[in-house]
């Protein structure tokens, strides 16, 4: 049997990035002026799907865990951390102002549904590797792409793209809980936009 105690590490390393992420002053992040293409989609930030004010250890705190920077991976309250983990980052709010929001976004590519053409679903991530080798970020960072034609020449992990109308829509699958939803979205290789 595999052990699962190097999974443990891995996904409390990544609620401690996502947890610093979340919880900068707003001072601190420096963003540009957001940029609009010529087809009226407004460039975002995976920052921009988290909510102000979201915090993904709410809730946690008051749990009697003690100091989660002390956990051992086969303690229970490390056990019981994670799963009371994953039950808050699948149900992780969406920013409802994007709903409906005209965006483009980059990501990396988690296949879900193939035909010989190509990429029927996928989601899209912020990180490699996520949703694929260490647990699945909260569902507020993980977007399902229904690209309008089947996205052919893409990889997993692959980098790309994706412009469309976005939905705040909560989806579960294998390979995580989705909050977001682009449907009929064109899918292009990444490529960093000048400044």
């Amino acid at each position: 049997m595999r052990s699962t105690l190097p999974h443990r590490r891995l996904w409390l390393q990544a609620a401690a990035s996502l947890v610093a992420a979340t919880t900068l002053p707003a001072g601190a992040q420096v963003r540009p002026k957001p940029t609009v293409d010529s087809a009226g989609y407004t460039e975002i930030r995976w920052d921009d799907l988290v909510p102000k004010g979201w915090d993904p250890m709410a809730g946690l705190k008051d749990k009697g865990l003690g100091n989660v920077g002390l956990l051992n991976d086969g303690d229970p309250k490390t056990m019981e951390l994670m799963r009371l983990m994953r039950e808050a980052w699948d149900n992780a709010p969406t920013e409802r102002s994007l709903d409906g929001a005209k965006v483009r976004l980059p990501g990396y590519l988690v296949p879900l549904e193939e035909s010989a053409a190509g990429h029927l679903e996928f989601l899209l991530v912020p990180y490699f590797g996520a949703c694929i080798h260490t647990p699945p970020p909260p569902a507020n960072q993980i977007v399902l792409v229904v690209p309008a034609k089947p996205a052919g020449g893409f990889r997993s992990m692959d980098t790309v793209w994706v412009n469309g109308v976005l939905r705040a829509t909560r989806t579960n699958s294998p390979m995580g809980s989705s909050g977001y939803r682009l449907e009929s979205a064109l899918v292009e290789r990444y490529k960093p936009t000048p400044r």
